[in-house]
C-alpha cells in the first residue's frame, strides 16, 4: 500500500522528468508531455520549452514550483488550478493561466483528459519542475 508521501514522490517523478536541455517527453503519472519547441533565450542563460501536456481524467498532479515561468493555454478539458495564495480556479478550454516563477502550485483534473499547451522560461540545467513542501 502506497503512503501518502510515496505516491506524492512518484508523482513528482513524473513531473520531474524534464529538465532545460534537450529532452524528450515521457508518460508518467498519467500526465504525457510532448516537447514541441526548445529554444535559446537569446542574450541569456535561459531556454523557453513549448510543450503539449496531457492530463488522464480524474488526474492529481502534485505540488510542484517551476524555476522560470510558465504561460499555459488549456486546449480542451477541465482542471482545478490550486495556486498558493490564490483561491482554487477552474480552467476549461479557452482559458490561459499564468504562474510565476518559484510558486507552489497543483491540480486535480476533471473527469475527461485535458490537453494543454505550456510555455516554460527555465535556466539551462535546471529542471522544469521540482517538488514543493505541502
Amino acid at each position: 500500500m502506497l503512503t501518502r508521501r510515496v505516491f506524492t514522490s512518484c508523482a513528482i517523478c513524473g513531473v520531474l522528468g524534464l529538465t532545460a536541455s534537450k529532452v524528450s517527453a515521457q508518460p508518467a503519472g498519467g500526465i504525457t508531455r510532448t516537447l514541441l519547441r526548445q529554444e535559446d533565450v537569446p542574450g541569456t542563460n535561459y531556454v523557453n520549452m513549448q510543450m503539449i501536456v496531457e492530463i488522464e481524467p480524474n488526474a492529481m498532479i502534485a505540488r510542484h514550483t517551476h524555476p522560470g515561468h510558465e504561460g499555459s493555454y488549456v486546449i480542451e478539458g477541465e482542471s482545478e488550478l490550486l495556486v498558493a495564495g490564490q483561491p482554487p480556479r477552474l480552467i476549461k478550454a479557452g482559458d490561459s493561466f499564468l504562474v510565476p516563477a518559484g510558486v507552489p502550485h497543483a491540480a486535480r483534473n476533471g473527469a475527461a483528459k485535458t490537453r494543454i499547451f505550456g510555455s516554460f522560461v527555465v535556466e539551462k540545467g535546471k529542471p522544469v519542475a521540482s517538488p514543493a513542501p505541502e
